[in-house]
């Protein structure tokens, strides 16, 4: 068995679609399929059940697997030590962390950093799926909670205060009432977010108007007249279009940790962004 047939076989176990696990490894759908037939026939089984809703393990997918994950972390083990080893202020870098963190918050770090250090270059992934440390999937992650996975360092890099925002001109509305107002929250998925709980205590009243996952089209909605959000402070203090409502009890502000994976520690490129953005957030 070939190691790269094995990591198709992993990217297709996790993602359970040829389409899903090839977009995640930059692979074409066509090419994966051919892959894993090929695999298949080189071990003398299915590993996989093609059903209506992707792929399912067989027994016999099981069974590869818990081999294609031991393979998969020595092999991660050997680059990731062999990346710490790393002196020169060359390479590349891969963080991870929430949309209006990386724009509002990491961007203009990122911009000091390369221009000290053009040598690196830096690329930023803004999603919500958390990615893994060990997998080697991030160099280093901004989270709003601590990490729980194992051979990770980790720190408490700053806090976010939040505030709930309004356009310029518009009511002003009562805590604990909120009748007649309309809100911009967070869509159903993140519905256990603090401020969500914030808003339903302090506006019980009020109705919600739009939904989204992204602060950025939260504060603009808010702009546009839509509805109040609660947004972050360097979103919602830079824009000349919304005003701060207070309701006699600001919302819940959020710690923000950042975290790398233990064999990264001497890795001088990371150490030194790092040390730059500790020296900013402080």
């Amino acid at each position: 068995m070939e190691w790269s047939d094995l990591r198709i076989f992993l990217a297709i176990a996790r993602a359970g679609t040829l389409g899903a696990a090839a977009r995640r490894i930059g692979q074409t759908q066509p090419t994966m399929g051919r892959r894993l037939r090929a695999l298949e026939e080189s071990v003398g089984h299915a590993l996989f059940q093609r059903t209506s809703d992707g792929f399912v393990l067989t027994d016999e997918g099981t069974a590869v697997l818990r081999h294609a994950e031991r393979m998969e972390e020595e092999s991660l083990a050997l680059e990731r030590e062999l990346s710490g080893q790393g002196g020169r202020l060359e390479g590349s870098l891969r963080l991870s962390s929430s949309d209006w963190f990386g724009l509002h918050m990491l961007t203009p770090v990122i911009r000091d950093f390369t221009r000290r250090h053009p040598g690196v270059m830096v690329e930023l992934l803004t999603e919500s799926r958390l990615l893994s440390l060990s997998r080697r999937e991030a160099d280093l992650v901004f989270r709003i909670r601590p990490f729980d996975e194992p051979d990770v360092v980790q720190r408490k890099l700053t806090r976010i205060d939040y505030a709930l925002y309004g356009p310029i001109e518009g009511p002003e509305p009562k805590g604990g009432d909120g009748s007649g107002c309309a809100l911009v929250t967070m869509d159903t998925a993140f519905g256990g977010m603090p401020d969500v709980a914030w808003l339903r205590r302090m506006l019980p009243n009020a109705h919600v108007a739009f939904r989204s996952n992204n602060r950025d089209v939260q504060a603009a909605m808010a702009a546009f007249g839509v509805g109040l959000a609660v947004l972050p402070r360097p979103i919602g203090d830079v824009s000349d279009r919304l005003r701060v409502i207070d309701l006699g009890e600001p919302p819940p502000g959020r710690d923000v940790w950042v975290g790398y994976h233990q064999d990264l520690r001497r890795l001088a490129r990371l150490r030194f962004l790092l040390d730059l953005m500790i020296e900013r957030f402080s």
